[in-house]
């Protein structure tokens, strides 16, 4: 049976080095977008060890927005969220800093963080293939979804949702605007329904025999394969082979990420970077990876054992996540385009 977060938690702090624990009612405050459940066992196996305490405050939308209208008076510290977009625009509204942290740029390769220290990943999903199991795909490229052979074969959710928009501009960044443009109008053209919908939805249309292949977040397999016997979830997740593919100019993996900014006005800094630190440790990365199901942005972390079983060891292509942000604006204008989501 798989363990509990929190019980991963207690056994994570256990097993770190003791660290210096901080001075009675030092404390930070943390702004996310990360629903609770997701975050906590991490936050309490830092408080654990350092005895700094928390202070969550979940923003589920409108965090820049809310950092801009707070300004000198936020007593946010740390802003969290996903989706590499989202940490670009808190660094270009103005509301983070950048951090000097050698353990922080030790840990997270200069891909996967903001060259100038305004952000850093702290985890990473992959845009990986979901496929019938009766299918024999041992390789996939992304361009291959646009290959006519796979026309009314294929599902995925909305071209304008931030997990498509930034594959989409993946490809600009790759391969230029004209041929992002033709790869959106081969895949439409190879959809076996409106793309709509959610992840989880590509592999129950599978299952149910709608389409054969489809694009989703590896996460997402962690879920559906540890859910209740027997339920919808466990029987879409039991139906599908994952297959990672790859952009044919690299050979790596797309991904996107979850990932930090310190505040701008912080008004504990030293505390906010501490906890920075903390979740790009080798054993915090581990944790990350069972509670959440995502992949370790440090290289030598552990997967999850689910996720090392069904989608593998990842190759995270080498273009750097600035660099795809760059295109969002026009990668959702080409989805607009070309009809995609129509």
């Amino acid at each position: 049976m798989r363990a509990h977060p929190l019980s991963c938690a207690i056994a994570l702090t256990a097993g770190l080095a003791a660290a210096t624990p901080a001075t009675a009612n030092e404390r930070l405050t943390l702004y996310t977008t990360r629903e609770a459940a997701l975050v906590q066992p991490l936050l309490s196996a830092f408080t654990a060890q350092t005895q700094i305490q928390v202070d969550t405050v979940f923003v589920k939308d409108g965090l820049l927005e809310r950092m801009r209208a707070e300004g000198a008076r936020s007593p946010a510290d740390l802003l969290m969220t996903v989706d590499v977009g989202n940490l670009v625009d808190l660094v270009e509204g103005g509301v983070t800093q950048p951090v000097q942290s050698a353990a922080l740029n030790a840990a997270v390769p200069p891909n996967l963080r903001g060259s100038d220290g305004q952000w850093y990943a702290l985890s990473l999903r992959a845009r990986v293939l979901y496929a019938d199991k009766n299918l024999k795909l041992p390789t996939f490229r992304y361009e291959d979804l646009a290959d006519p052979k796979w026309k009314g074969k294929v599902c995925v959710r909305a071209g304008q949702h931030p997990y498509n928009t930034a594959l989409v501009a993946s490809l600009i960044a790759h391969d230029g605007e004209q041929k992002a443009e033709q790869w959106l109008h081969g895949v439409k053209a190879n959809l076996a329904r409106k793309a709509t919908g959610g992840d989880r939805d590509v592999a129950r249309d599978i299952l149910g025999g709608i389409c054969d292949v489809g694009l989703a977040n590896s996460y997402y397999v962690g879920q559906m394969k540890n859910a209740k016997p027997g339920s919808d979830a466990r029987q879409w997740g039991d139906g599908i082979r994952v297959v990672r593919p790859v952009f044919a100019k690299t050979g790596g993996t797309h991904v996107n990420i979850s990932g930090a900014a310190l505040a701008k006005n912080a008004p504990n800094k030293a505390n906010a970077v501490k906890l920075m630190e903390f979740l790009v440790s080798e054993p915090a990365q581990a944790l990350y990876a069972q509670a959440n199901y995502e992949y370790p942005v440090r290289r030598s972390a552990a997967l999850d054992a689910t996720i090392s079983e069904t989608v593998g060891a990842l190759k995270v292509d080498t273009l750097p996540l600035a660099e795809i942000a760059k295109h969002r604006k026009r990668a959702s204008e080409l989805v607009d385009k070309v009809g995609f989501d129509q």
